[in-house]
């Protein structure tokens, strides 16, 4: 028999500050980035309802929420842009008028380098059928005309400020494709932050809203398989070799097992992007009263950090990050 006390790992959950002292994890304002909607053509910000709290924003108020952000020590914004009018190619989407480039030069002009001004490069916001490339005959996605489409959004966006570019369309070879065509047009300077791991979800949804989709259908064929894991390390180790300076997984909370293998494999910065059906979820069950908000926001925000996230994406980025 042992004549050692019995060990009491209650001891160190006695009182907040003790809990707080011995915290293995914290999430930190800067760990955090606000994904914003800005919508051409209305005079005042219009609700997403599957998204309380959510707005597509005006020029003005979307400058008014980045410099919120940034008062807030938000890290970052990630801008996506909903046009008046969409086309099969995504016109809006290389036009240097087109609403994300100009929200682009919009918040870099007022909030400089305090935050740091992503964009978002796909072409699903702006086409008239959904989906994020370009069509061919038959209706299916062709992946290497949608990488020149890409490297004309890629220096149009460069072009308008934004200092990171997500491109988020799964497309074969575009992280690559998009640096060679940023490194010759002289942004050698834009960072990439490579949608790694986006699986084909169900909790996309209220985001749909939120940028006026027009998807017809699914895209199963080119994002990822919610069954497949190790897909997501095939996909890492491509987008590493095609010079992406950070990587992400997306959704989140549905996939912690993928961002922590993820986390583990790489020395780059790895984000987590908590999407729309995520933020939805919480914002129901707390409007019918049956999760505490406040804390089921910190802790799934929590979550991703211990599963070796560095980088939180996420719509209550202002608001948690007043609250640490």
């Amino acid at each position: 028999m042992s004549t050692f006390p019995q060990a009491r790992p209650r001891r160190l959950r006695t009182t907040p500050a003790m809990r707080r002292m011995v915290a293995q994890h914290h999430v930190r304002p800067a760990d955090l980035i606000l994904p914003a909607f800005v919508r051409e053509g209305i005079r005042e910000p219009v609700p997403v309802s599957s998204m309380p709290g959510v707005v597509q924003h005006t020029r003005d108020s979307l400058r008014k929420a980045a410099a919120e952000a940034a008062g807030a020590g938000v890290s970052g914004i990630m801008l996506f842009g909903v046009p008046a009018a969409k086309d099969a190619v995504g016109s809006a989407a290389t036009d240097p008028d087109g609403i994300l480039q100009v929200a682009l030069r919009d918040v870099r002009a007022e909030v400089g380098d305090e935050l740091v001004v992503m964009s978002d490069l796909c072409l699903d916001e702006t086409t008239d059928h959904g989906h994020c490339g370009l069509l061919d005959a038959e209706g299916r996605v062709d992946n290497d005309a949608t990488l020149e489409r890409y490297a004309e959004m890629a220096v149009v966006q460069a072009e308008a400020g934004a200092q990171v570019l997500g491109p988020s369309g799964m497309m074969d070879g575009q992280v690559g494709f998009v640096r060679r065509a940023l490194d010759a047009a002289g942004h050698t300077e834009v960072s990439l932050l490579a949608y790694t791991a986006k699986y084909a979800s169900a909790f996309y949804g209220p985001f749909r809203e939120a940028v006026n989709s027009s998807l017809q259908g699914d895209r199963n064929t080119y994002q990822q398989d919610p069954a497949n894991a190790k897909e997501a390390l095939r996909e890492l180790a491509l987008d590493l070799a095609e010079g992406a300076d950070m990587v992400m997984v997306k959704p989140g909370l549905p996939y912690l097992d993928v961002l922590q293998r993820v986390a583990d494999a790489v020395d780059v910065p790895v984000a987590a992007y908590q999407i729309s059906g995520e933020y939805a979820m919480v914002e129901a069950a707390a409007e019918k009263g049956w999760i505490d908000r406040e804390r089921a926001i910190a802790e799934t925000l929590l979550s991703f950090k211990r599963a070796g996230a560095d980088l939180i994406l996420t719509y209550w980025a202002t608001e948690a990050a007043r609250r640490l």
